[in-house]
């Protein structure tokens, strides 16, 4: 029984001098491990504003608002971190790989919930005639440019590119003209697009 005695007795004595095994935190920080999942932050240059990160959420603590009001369009994206889980699906599934990213920080304790959230939000596209949501514009640019000269293929996403360059005028739609088949070059909706091929095929 004395050994082990003596052994504290060596280990608090060594301490004095030496200082404590356990590290200062919360007086001082304690760095995470590299690879450790802790707090999921938006880059916004990055985010397309796909929402692949919401769908693969397992405890759906990221939230899709589509917003259409006062001629502004908007797609806000809503992380819950007093839900988050860290499991780092969302960033696994990321289309742009760091559109959405787990940093090293872990100290998120708040007395308001309020403050527990990451925002972004991203522009959408509507279509020009019945003004139903397309997608983010972001979204749009990201996979005209990842497919390439392909993209030209399709009038909303060669429009939206040529655009985006200032290379495209916005051509206004006479209030009340119907649908004709020239008007699929225009950033259309897949329903409105198929209504202007009937429509010049019926005639």
């Amino acid at each position: 029984m004395k050994k082990p005695k003596l052994r504290e007795l060596g280990e608090a004595i060594r301490a004095l001098f030496q200082g404590p095994y356990t590290v200062k935190y919360p007086k001082e920080p304690s760095p995470a491990f590299p690879r450790f999942r802790g707090k999921p932050v938006f880059n916004e240059d990055i985010c397309v504003g796909c929402g692949a990160c919401v769908y693969v959420c397992p405890p759906e603590a990221r939230v899709l608002e589509d917003i259409v009001e006062d001629g502004k369009a908007i797609r806000r994206i809503t992380i819950r971190l007093d839900k988050c889980i860290f499991c780092g699906e969302c960033q696994a599934h990321c289309i742009t790989k760091e559109g959405t990213v787990l940093t090293n920080e872990y100290d998120l304790a708040t007395f308001d919930r309020s403050e527990a959230v990451e925002v972004v939000e991203k522009d959408l596209v509507l279509c020009e005639f019945c003004g139903a949501i397309i997608g983010p514009k972001d979204h749009i640019l990201w996979v005209a440019r990842k497919l390439g000269p392909m993209a030209f293929t399709n009038p909303t996403l060669m429009l939206s590119l040529l655009q985006d360059l200032g290379r495209a005028a916005e051509v206004p739609k006479e209030e009340g003209a119907p649908m004709i088949r020239p008007d699929r070059i225009r950033v259309l909706c897949p329903k409105c697009k198929r209504a202007t091929t009937i429509f010049d095929y019926r005639r």
